[in-house]
């Protein structure tokens, strides 16, 4: 990263009223998660679902649950157990602490439903989980049940195979086996409501901004939420792009500053100066 990249970088941070972070799943690479960019990515993780010729698409899919029940929460299982075994790298405590500086504060929206914001001590209230979380489930059936914690659920997995060894969670209203509350590839019974209230407040809060900056990290075109986010936001509410990203780094305008590095390495050299 160039003086003048390190200096541009700085002068949005300060001319911004609001911190957003936009965050894919490139944000929690530097603390050890995938991304499953890729195929061959996916199933180096998972060589059991490589092994039967499973995508992510096929894995991640409520159809999976009906089908090979004990599969699909054998990698659901797994992530779970990943996502809360993982400490969250020193880049969010730096993201919090510029937002902290701020007028109005910080505020995130991401496509990752591994928790690490929370764990990294973020306020729910300043989350908005456009995907869901890994961490609530709800009823595979959509009996009516609300969405409820997954803090009960302590899954046992054999890594290798991919697969449940103890028993799924079940609804607690009609005892049918409860899914993930992600929404997933083919998904037409993943239940927002959740989701739906953090946008709302998240809107709250954008409604009374000036001067945002969106500083998205990790996030590309494959999975195009985030990005998709972004833009909007910037087309609707004004203010400034800092994008993080080492292969799609390309901003909208001049003004805004794009950096082709990972979130870890820029967020460090950035906070050495600002500190």
């Amino acid at each position: 990263m160039s003086a003048a990249q390190i200096a541009h970088a700085l002068e949005l941070l300060e001319q911004a009223d609001l911190l957003l972070v936009a965050a894919g799943a490139g944000m929690g690479v530097d603390s050890g998660l995938p991304d499953f960019r890729g195929r061959e990515g996916f199933w180096r993780a998972y060589p059991a679902l490589a092994r039967a010729n499973l995508s992510f698409q096929h894995i991640a899919n409520p159809l999976a649950f009906e089908r090979q029940p004990r599969l699909a929460w054998g990698f659901y299982g797994h992530r779970l157990q990943l996502y809360r075994q993982t400490q969250p790298h020193a880049g969010f405590d730096i993201l919090r602490r510029w937002g902290e500086r701020l007028p109005l504060g910080l505020a995130v929206f991401t496509s990752n439903v591994d928790g690490q914001f929370q764990k990294a001590g973020y306020a729910p209230e300043l989350l908005h989980e456009c995907h869901g979380s890994i961490h609530h489930l709800q009823c595979l059936a959509g009996c009516g049940q609300a969405i409820w914690p997954a803090d009960d659920f302590e899954p046992e997995v054999d890594a290798e195979a991919c697969l449940l060894l103890n028993a799924a969670p079940v609804c607690p209203r009609c005892g049918g086996l409860a899914r993930p509350n992600i929404l997933m590839f083919g998904d037409w019974s993943w239940q927002d409501e959740r989701s739906a209230e953090q946008g709302e407040r998240l809107q709250a809060l954008l409604a009374r901004a000036r001067r945002p900056l969106v500083i998205e990290i990790g996030a590309g075109s494959d999975v195009p939420s985030v990005r998709h986010f972004s833009h909007r936001l910037l087309q609707r509410h004004g203010g400034r792009l800092l994008r993080i990203n080492p292969r799609e780094s390309q901003v909208p305008s001049g003004m805004d500053l794009g950096l082709a590095d990972g979130a870890l390495s820029v967020l460090n050299q950035l906070y050495a100066v600002w500190a």
